[in-house]
């Protein structure tokens, strides 16, 4: 007779990249490398596009999760250790690619494109361990919020001096990245908003692919 106490194997790595959450996670992450992409090559309607694409399907893995029958307690784990690491490389280090390139890689923006990265590690960790401040509330600004505004911002651009402009995204960096681990409650954006942002991201992806067919 089989022990019954043995230990059962535990599943492979790829056995999860066939979970829907999991996949629309990983859509997501290819949004976002395809901005640090654009980026450096110095297109940046299209690395605004990829970016806030990449909010798009962070937003929605979440909710196909939570609406998944099925799913057991370690696809949900998993799903979680995913969509926050996507979220350092989609909302921590692609805006801090973002604003080096836009700086032509001066070592000036160094500092700036660090506390990005590193508020959005520690903002991370902070989560990870204690969640939400109640139901509905972040302990600092969400990192997704840092995209939203820095596409919204983007859309001015090109009617600003490239060098105000610069100042004003190296600015713009660096409050977002404070606000990040700032000791501030601000609100978790669900239900309805969802719908906003779907209609955010499609008016976004035709002013900025509009500037790409120019």
């Amino acid at each position: 007779m089989a022990d019954q106490h043995a230990p059962h194997s535990p599943p492979s790595i790829l056995s999860f990249a066939k979970d829907l959450p999991n996949i629309c996670s990983l859509v997501g992450l290819l949004c976002a490398v395809l901005a640090i992409y654009f980026a450096i090559l110095g297109n940046f309607p299209a690395a605004m596009i990829g970016l806030i694409w990449a909010v798009f399907f962070d937003w929605t893995d979440g909710i196909i999760a939570r609406h998944l029958k099925g799913r057991n307690k370690k696809q949900g784990e998993f799903g979680g250790q995913l969509d926050s690491l996507i979220d350092i490389i989609s909302f921590g280090i692609c805006p801090a690619v973002v604003l080096l390139s836009y700086g032509n890689f001066s070592p000036w923006f160094l500092p700036g494109a660090f506390l990005a990265v590193a508020t959005g590690v520690l903002r991370l960790s902070y989560f990870n361990v204690f969640g939400l401040v109640g139901k509905s509330t972040y302990m600092g600004l969400a990192l997704d919020n840092n995209v939203i505004i820095l596409t919204f911002v983007f859309l001015f651009s090109s009617m600003v001096d490239r060098n105000i402009f610069t100042g004003i995204l190296y600015i713009l960096i660096v409050v977002l990245a404070i606000m990040n681990v700032a000791p501030i409650k601000t609100p978790k954006f669900a239900g309805r908003w969802y719908y906003v942002l779907m209609l955010y991201t499609l008016v976004l992806t035709v002013v900025f692919g509009s500037q790409l067919l120019a």
